[in-house]
């Protein structure tokens, strides 16, 4: 869809806000073009002698009502101009936010951050004044331009008109060659601009490690090519916007000299009269408008275009993954995977899972380890349908999981991932962040599961301390243990723990199991984790390997089987006892 397009079908939604005011724009022009015609008037009987007294100020009256009342209009219609411009921001951002918010990894994984920040601001409002202020200039300009240019053929002289209309295929001219390289400018300067906020966000996000490697002169000198950078191309699309300008004056300077010389001397032969002259000077000027119009919005609309072709790639990308479930909600059963097999984009000769065939009842506990790489964070991911399976199938309670509402599927699901995120708000914020009209009470019990209520309790304020952006304020096991209670509290049918606990102690981790025991009674849970200390008690564990299935069972047959898990497990173990002595 272009621009064009965009503006047309958004313009028919608001067609009452815009056609007020074109009416308004065009009570606007057609006073401008009455009053050079009155001024002519009074300028000829006062030359005459016949205009003084009571007429004179009458006249004078109208020429100032006529000036309040244009004022006014003006203030009316861009009222009633940017308050719908406006909108249009406001659908393009809406639109934008639920567009980044249902994709998923595979999209992220080809765009960065601060390229789609810069989306949401300097773009769209890029495309806001294209179908704001350059449809309504656009408007006024071209009505001002007919409207002038009839009145001073057929109101005045159409030999002067001819005269003063005979520069401006030049200034066509002019205008199309500008506006060729002006979107060019454009398009470079809101990509520099992307990269510079790439930059920036990259760097505030990782400054710890930019700090620890000794990377802060380096970032600021690459910082200050890409600052450079960005301001070069702005300046570079301002000048070839100030361009319009020049083209405007030498296009109006020619047609006055023109009017100028062909007057005087139609003056000089009777044929014209000084008020008609004085009356056609004051046309004349009013056409700077139209003129600087038509490269104003010529500029806008070039910014507009620019912009919304790197908008709209991103608004139109599918959906990593579909949403045209009708099942809501989720009733807990028996979840299926049969034959899954699943690869990631790029990595075809290597699936990261490869027929996997698991059975887990309600209510039940699944552990999956396996060494880094086996798959595991991948089985997860499916289940939360980050990814949709190459083949296979996963049912949970007879549904086939796309059968649900990514809504309501998600809702029945508490995940904790390897590295949990947390918002710039308060420890009992992020906690409730589920279910915001959790009580205190409530907050604090899963936090006491969590095995993190004293940690919290330490804090300067509490349960009411900010943790800064992504939690910065607290520890890795902190975000853990915080992202876990936030999960408990939930009360999701399914909770999912993707090596929750990696960055606790043993004893700590110890303590959360003990409570998760008693926590997750009646909910099914599928524990990953690297020590296996962590899956021990489940019901059941899968050992994964380069994405297929190497061994199942619970935690004392897979010990008799001595594969992978024993191996693992007795290494663990004197592992621990080392550490312990």
């Amino acid at each position: 869809m272009s621009l064009y397009l965009l503006i047309g079908r958004f313009l028919r939604r608001h067609w009452a806000a815009y056609a007020s005011s074109g009416l308004m724009l065009a009570g606007i022009a057609l006073l401008i073009v009455w009053i050079p015609r009155q001024i002519g008037h009074v300028v000829d009987g006062l030359a005459a002698g016949t205009l003084r007294g009571r007429p004179l100020l009458a006249e004078l009256g109208w020429l100032l009502a006529a000036g309040l009342v244009v004022y006014f209009l003006r203030v009316g219609w861009r009222l009633k101009l940017y308050a719908a411009a406006y909108r249009l921001g406001v659908e393009l951002r809406e639109r934008l936010y639920a567009t980044l918010s249902q994709q998923g990894a595979s999209f992220y994984q080809h765009r960065r951050t601060g390229n789609l920040m810069a989306l949401a601001t300097n773009d769209i409002d890029a495309v806001e004044m294209a179908a704001g202020e350059a449809m309504l200039a656009g408007f006024d300009g071209t009505l001002t331009l007919v409207l002038v240019v009839a009145t001073m053929s057929l109101g005045v002289d159409w030999r002067l008109a001819a005269f003063a209309i005979l520069p401006f295929p030049l200034m066509a001219l002019a205008f199309w060659w500008i506006s060729h390289h002006l979107h060019e400018a454009s398009r470079q300067s809101l990509e520099r601009f992307a990269a510079l906020n790439d930059h920036v966000q990259e760097t505030l996000a990782g400054v710890r490690t930019v700090r620890a490697l000794g990377l802060l002169a380096h970032s600021e000198q690459q910082f200050q090519l890409l600052a450079s950078g960005a301001a070069e191309s702005s300046f570079q699309a301002q000048r070839w916007e100030a361009a319009y300008e020049p083209a405007v004056g030498f296009t109006f300077a020619t047609a006055t000299m023109m009017v100028l010389a062909v007057g005087g001397w139609l003056v000089w032969q009777q044929q014209l009269t000084v008020g008609q002259l004085t009356s056609f000077s004051m046309y004349l000027g009013q056409l700077i408008w139209p003129m600087f119009a038509a490269g104003w919005v010529l500029s806008l609309l070039e910014r507009g275009k620019a912009a919304w072709g790197r908008l709209q790639p991103v608004l139109d990308a599918p959906l990593a993954v579909d949403d045209h479930g009708t099942v809501a909600p989720v009733v807990p059963g028996p979840i299926a995977l049969q034959d899954l097999r699943f690869h990631y984009p790029g990595q075809v000769a290597r699936p990261a899972l490869d027929g996997v065939t698991l059975q887990l009842r309600p209510g039940r506990t699944l552990g999956l380890v396996g060494p880094t790489g086996a798959g595991k964070s991948t089985l997860l991911r499916l289940l939360l349908r980050h990814h949709a399976p190459d083949s296979g199938s996963l049912h949970w309670n007879g549904v086939a999981l796309p059968g649900y509402t990514l809504s309501a599927l998600r809702a029945a699901i508490a995940w904790v991932p390897q590295e949990p995120f947390l918002f710039s708000a308060s420890v009992a914020e992020n906690i409730a962040l589920a279910r915001p009209e959790a009580t205190r009470e409530e907050i604090e019990h899963a936090a006491h599961l969590a095995a993190v209520h004293d940690d919290i309790r330490r804090l300067p304020q509490g349960y009411d301390t900010p943790v800064g952006e992504r939690g910065v304020t607290l520890s890795g096991g902190q975000r853990q243990r915080v992202a876990i209670a936030r999960a408990l509290l939930a009360d999701a049918p399914l909770l999912l723990l993707d090596d929750a606990l990696s960055a606790v102690d043993a004893d700590t981790e110890a303590r959360i199991l003990a409570h998760l025991r008693d926590a997750r009674v009646g909910r099914t849970v599928i524990i990953v984790g690297h020590r296996l200390s962590a899956v021990a008690d489940a019901d059941h564990v899968v050992v994964l390997r380069e994405g297929h299935v190497a061994e199942q069972g619970d935690h004392a047959a897979l010990l008799a089987g001595d594969g992978w898990y024993a191996r693992q497990w007795r290494y663990q173990q004197l592992e621990a006892s080392i550490d312990a002595s």
